[in-house]
């Protein structure tokens, strides 16, 4: 009952701040992931996800876009910044998160009240002249 009360206050904390995180703490993470990351994993990302680039905030944008090899830079002239599509799937993954974790967060706490409510209720098939 303990532990599942301890899970409960974590996993309630985590999707109360899944649901909480605004969009410019989300493109603070992204931007400093995108610099830390290797140039091989940034093409990858690029490729799969068919953009150019993070945000056209910094002059290392220029350099980003004439390095990539996503699909659009050959079919037009500009291609979408990939922020914008980190931004838009991470925003949807953490509301889908956040809800999921409340809904479970929720449950548990089911589980610890009932486990309060049904733990000292006797065997009505035991032995009522037994000590326990």
């Amino acid at each position: 009952m303990i532990i599942l009360g301890l899970v409960f206050v974590f996993q309630f904390g985590i999707s109360c701040s899944c649901l909480a995180i605004n969009r410019s703490k989300q493109t603070d993470v992204i931007n400093a992931s995108w610099w830390v990351m290797s140039n091989k994993t940034r093409d990858e990302l690029e490729r799969s996800f068919d953009c150019c680039g993070l945000f056209n905030l910094t002059t290392l944008y220029q350099q980003d876009y004439a390095f990539c090899t996503a699909i659009c830079k050959s079919r037009s002239p500009t291609c979408q910044m990939c922020g914008e599509k980190f931004l838009k799937h991470s925003d949807e993954a953490l509301k889908i998160l956040g809800g999921v974790g409340l809904f479970f967060s929720f449950t548990e706490i089911l589980g610890v009240w009932l486990a309060m409510r049904f733990r000292n209720q006797k065997d009505p098939r035991a032995n009522p002249s037994a000590f326990l």
